[in-house]
């Protein structure tokens, strides 16, 4: 026993594997509940309890995926199947009792507004102030006779000597002067005739050969050229460069000397891409020095690169630092560290700055009055000009934050799990947000979560488990139903899940006023859908917007029950694709929240039904003829080309695909289809080719994957309303990783999972291998009698 205990001591991973096997079993102990054995008998108040709260459905705990009407052993590791228990209302909501939240240690903050400080760290080395580099040049061309400084390293001061050169060029110039002046004395003046000045032009000559003033009156007192020039300083520094040497002929522009004024340098410094919301322009920076350890050096941003290095994927940061001491060497290394604190939005406050007016050149230059700046006299600019924010009117401009560790990450989402107020035992809710960035240890929240909420920060993985266990949506099962979480990278069909875990209104009827509300939510939707298509981002954002004030104009009140709860769920995810589709940038992110908002829209109609006289929704499949159906198989070849070459990472055979796309979708005839089909198809037509348009421009495989999502969701689309005549040979599937973890589905004409979203680097992730489902043949069979092709 005591070489048991040994051997646990000195595996501490082996406890802690034991440890949360202890509070698994627990937990799903507590989930099964007492069984009749635990009691003698029992009440008949007990018993009628337990056959009210029978539970419908038995799962595993260590495989959520497995799910049955009845007690049994689980077919993948043997474990006895427990109930999922009926427990708090609530799509996303999950009931714990004391001991079991000990077990969990589930800890809780409240959401706050605070005042954060992200703290930026860089690296990078001391340099020559370019702007205080002086070039020594030569002038005229000639032979270096004497060079007086001859290595580098030396001080030297404005008006140094430097060079003495002799020049043929200088000398000749010299004669020129002497003999103009002579011309000069021998002539007369009137009145009416002013003759020219040729010493005067003679003298501007030298000026340009860099001679002195002092150096030309010299050479008009000695009334004889010479043969050499000294080269003097312009600039009081330290001699960096030697180029030339004594003897060396030079022409005109040749460079001689550098001298580099060490009063003041540069750090230049590498800033990671996800830290440029924090830097702005004039912020001061805290760096340290290997030379001088625990001595901290200060300076001011002076610079931010405003091009991305491609292979670091960082961002050149230069810093303003004064070495009136000379104790900074260039070539020194650095590490730094800007302090950036954050306000609502994202912004950057710094109060000091209130009022104050910034040299955009030096932003050392701060002065209280406009005006221009001492050092380049350019005009001073207002600090919020430059992304400041300089002074906070209320608590509200303050950022609502949490912790970290409260969010699951799913992409730009999260999930995170909210206390129930004044519920009887503890109850959590699971609620999807839209986060802003991160900012040292916390989280800016965009929408989902409201101040003095209470957050939970440990124990939210665990709370997450048992929504899978209840098949209910959650971090790994977005959509419930306990098996969407796994990951798929075998060559076999997976089993079909057991369906989703929200019930299915749509054969309830809802209030009329709620339905038509619910109907102009999709077709805000596809509003949505039409600007994608324009592919305008300005349209794009303000029909998110629309979608956005169409979910909250439903009027939920007239909702109860389960169906209140789950129109909840919707309002929630739909209103964060909506806060998410007014912040894009680029088209690619317009298509993945595109997917996202049209897959929510499809499961809302879906769930409750919602249909419309002239609104056919895409789950309605039309009267089309087999003719027709047939025709539409043109277009898998170039589809599955496409998805072939992505999942190979092969550009050109993606490309090759699209030109037949192209070529396939131009060649299907609907002129034999009714009014109804035909002007059904007439749509997705017009959505077909848009989509072959951007997989056309697209360059490179990123933008390609991005296109080719938006043509998978249309095929299915098309295959949902019209039916592909070999549909029943195709396999649906779905990898929840892609676009920064919010899935993607595509087709393929075999089970053996070839993932285009990720090509090579995880070819075989996928989390549902499903046939497709056909559509059913046209009714009727009239269309089958004629042709219509």
């Amino acid at each position: 026993m005591k070489l048991v205990f040994q051997k646990l001591r000195d595996n501490t991973w082996l406890v802690q594997a034991v440890g949360f096997l202890v509070i698994g079993f627990a937990f799903a102990w507590w989930l099964r509940g007492p069984s009749s054995s635990d009691s003698s008998a029992g009440s008949q108040g007990v018993v009628a309890e337990q056959a009210s709260n029978a539970p419908a459905i038995w799962t595993c705990s260590m495989h959520p995926q497995i799910r049955r009407d009845g007690p049994g052993s689980c077919p993948i590791c043997g474990m006895d199947l427990v109930p999922v228990k009926k427990s708090a209302s609530g799509v996303r909501t999950v009931s714990i009792n004391a001991d079991v939240k000990k077990l969990m240690n589930i800890q809780t903050v409240p959401v706050g507004r605070q005042y954060v400080t992200a703290d930026v760290r860089m690296v990078g080395k001391i340099e020559y102030d370019e702007t205080r580099l002086a070039h020594i040049t030569a002038w005229v061309s000639g032979r270096l006779d004497r060079l007086y400084v001859d290595f580098t390293g030396v001080e030297v001061n404005k008006g140094d000597h430097m060079a003495y050169i002799y020049s043929e060029e200088l000398y000749t110039a010299q004669q020129e002067l002497i003999a103009a002046i002579e011309s000069n004395a021998g002539r007369s003046s009137s009145r009416f005739v002013k003759p020219i000045d040729l010493a005067e032009s003679a003298r501007e000559k030298l000026r340009l050969l860099g001679i002195t003033e002092e150096q030309i009156q010299g050479i008009e007192q000695r009334g004889k050229p010479t043969e050499h020039l000294t080269i003097y300083s312009p600039a009081s520094g330290i001699v960096v460069e030697k180029l030339r040497q004594e003897g060396d002929r030079v022409r005109t522009g040749d460079r001689i000397y550098t001298v580099a004024d060490l009063s003041h340098l540069w750090v230049q410094m590498d800033a990671y891409e996800s830290d440029l919301a924090w830097l702005r322009y004039g912020q001061e920076v805290e760096f340290t020095t290997e030379a001088y350890p625990g001595e901290v050096f200060k300076g001011q941003i002076a610079f931010i690169d405003p091009v991305l290095n491609k292979d670091t994927r960082t961002v050149k940061v230069r810093v303003n630092v004064s070495n009136e001491d000379g104790r900074l060497k260039p070539e020194m290394f650095v590490r730094a560290i800007v302090r950036s604190k954050i306000a609502a939005g994202g912004r950057v406050l710094d109060a000091s700055l209130a009022g104050k007016w910034i040299s955009p050149m030096h932003p050392e230059i701060i002065k209280d009055e406009p005006g221009n700046c001492d050092i380049c006299k350019m005009p001073l600019v207002r600090a919020e000009s430059l992304g400041y924010v300089t002074a906070e009117p209320s608590d509200t401009a303050k950022p609502l934050v949490i912790p970290v560790s409260a969010a699951l990450l799913t992409g730009t989402r999260a999930i995170v799990y909210v206390q129930v107020p004044d519920a009887e035992e503890p109850t959590y809710e699971g609620r999807e947000i839209v986060l802003g960035p991160r900012a040292g240890d916390y989280y800016l929240v965009k929408s989902g979560l409201k101040e003095g909420e209470l957050v939970v920060t440990n124990g939210n993985f665990k709370l997450d488990s048992a929504l899978q266990i209840s098949a209910k949506p959650s971090m790994m099962t977005p959509a419930g139903g306990g098996g969407g979480g796994g990951h798929h990278h075998g060559g076999d069909a997976m089993p079909k899940g057991e369906g989703d875990a929200m019930t299915d209104h749509s054969q309830m009827s809802l209030p009329h006023k709620v339905g038509q509300q619910m109907l102009a939510v999709l077709e805000s939707v596809k509003s949505v859908e039409a600007a994608i298509e324009e592919a305008e981002l300005s349209k794009i954002r303000e029909a998110f917007a629309t979608v956005g004030q169409r979910v909250a104009a439903v009027d939920a009140n007239t909702l109860s029950g389960d169906m209140a709860a789950q129109w909840q769920e919707f309002a929630m995810l739909l209103g964060n694709d909506s806060v998410e589709g007014q912040d894009i940038q680029s088209l690619q992110d317009a298509d993945r929240v595109t997917l996202v908002t049209k897959e929510h829209a499809m499961r809302l109609q879906k769930m409750f039904g919602i249909s419309h006289a002239g609104h056919e929704m895409p789950e309605e499949t039309l009267d089309v003829p087999m003719a027709f159906r047939q025709q539409l198989d043109r277009l898998l070849p170039a589809y599955l080309a496409i998805a072939d070459g992505l999942a190979s990472d092969k550009v050109d055979t993606a490309t090759s695909g699209v030109e037949q796309l192209h070529q396939s979708l131009h060649s299907i005839d609907a002129s034999g289809l009714d009014d109804v089909v035909a002007k059904r198809w007439a749509a997705e037509t017009r959505s077909l080719s848009s989509i072959a348009a951007r997989l056309a421009k697209a360059t490179d495989l990123e933008a390609m994957r991005s296109a080719f999502a938006l043509l998978s969701d249309e095929l299915i689309t098309i295959q949902r309303m019209f039916g592909f005549h070999s549909g029943s040979q195709l396999f649906e599937l779905h990898c929840p990783m892609a676009f920064d973890g919010r899935g993607a589905t595509w087709l393929q004409s075999n089970d053996t999972v070839r993932n285009p979203y990720y090509g090579g680097s995880m070819l075989k992730c996928a989390d549902k291998v499903e046939p497709l489902v056909t559509a059913p043949p046209p009714s009727g069979g009239e269309h089958d009698k004629h042709n219509h092709g």
